[in-house]
């Protein structure tokens, strides 16, 4: 692959404007986008866990509580963000092959493999570190975790098995874990579990409708997705519906198993925001269309805050009554 910079150049004085093209390519390749996702999520877990600990009067002074929020969520979106960093690394050959990575800072050659290499793992160490030192050993495992499930298995399984999705889901669900845990909540307690679960199953026919839709720049990729490997789409339009309707029941548990957490504003934020996706994966099964697949993309993006904010909602109603 032609590269535009030896390595030794990475270490020569730059111009200013070279600094910041320097520093917006470094950006591009923690994927802002999934990073600012895997952050919010992990705010999320945050939050839940410290209003359950303070309805029942174990959560500390709010200024200490501030603290370990804003560095579980800088710490997260480190880590997360290294990953990604070398997740690109790593797919750099894939990426140069598919329309929709072309772009990216390696296939482009505004950076070095090595460079990346570098800064993607130096992110990583930064988070984890920044978790262990404020929030715990806990985080900054779950975190460590998730940057090796994401890099060291998911990311060489994509083009080995359709089953690298369900793979992905666990380093995509951790960070609910790393949220929950650094507010003070028990690895293994229902509410912790159910929103971890929750992001399990929203990550199926989120990327299964996202995959169909690129089908075509995955297979010149050399990924082994479901769409890809399904060429006639009778799996796939049968994936659709059923992990959709597992999502739904995964949105429905936590008014099971946390109690403490939910009532009947998240019964019916679940309800409304569910059923539109239940309705699109069965339109899609009956006729698998990009539009329609489209459609269910952009529905799985918009459900997951209205999910959240219902939780936040009734764990806060629970709090303070």
């Amino acid at each position: 692959m032609t590269r535009l910079h030896a390595p030794a150049a990475d270490l020569a004085p730059r111009a200013p404007s070279d600094a910041i093209s320097l520093a917006r390519a470094l950006i591009e390749t923690t994927k802002p986008g999934i990073t600012r996702m895997v952050a919010l999520t992990a705010a999320i877990g945050f939050a839940l866990a410290a209003l359950h600990l303070w309805g029942a009067g174990g959560l500390g002074p709010f200024w200490h509580a501030g603290g370990a929020f804003l560095a579980c969520l800088v710490g997260t979106a480190l880590a997360a963000g290294g990953a990604n960093s070398l997740n690109q690394w790593l797919e750099r050959e894939r990426d140069a092959r598919m329309r929709r990575t072309l772009a990216r800072p390696i296939p482009s050659s505004r950076l070095t493999p090595g460079t990346v290499w570098r800064f993607g793992a130096a992110l990583v160490a930064a988070g984890v570190a920044l978790l262990w030192l404020v929030v715990g050993l806990m985080p900054a495992a779950l975190a460590l975790a998730s940057a090796l499930v994401y890099v060291a298995i998911y990311t060489p399984s994509k083009p080995v098995t359709v089953w690298s999705t369900v793979i992905g889901t666990v380093p995509g669900a951790l960070p609910a874990l790393i949220g929950w845990t650094a507010a003070g909540g028990a690895l293994l307690a229902p509410g912790g579990q159910a929103l971890f679960w929750l992001m399990v199953a929203w990550q199926l026919p989120h990327f299964f409708a996202l995959a169909w839709v690129y089908r075509a720049d995955y297979a010149a990729g050399g990924m082994r997705v479901l769409p890809v490997a399904d060429p006639s789409g009778r799996l796939t339009r049968a994936a659709l519906p059923l992990t959709t309707v597992l999502f739904a029941c995964s949105a429905i548990v936590p008014l099971f198993i946390a109690p403490d957490l939910t009532g009947w504003v998240y019964a019916l934020v679940a309800i409304a925001s569910v059923a539109p996706m239940l309705y699109l994966s069965t339109r899609f099964a009956g006729a698998p269309t990009d539009a329609r697949a489209r459609a269910l993309f952009i529905a799985s993006i918009l459900v997951l805050p209205l999910l959240f904010a219902g939780l936040l909602i009734d764990a806060f109603l629970h709090a303070v009554l």
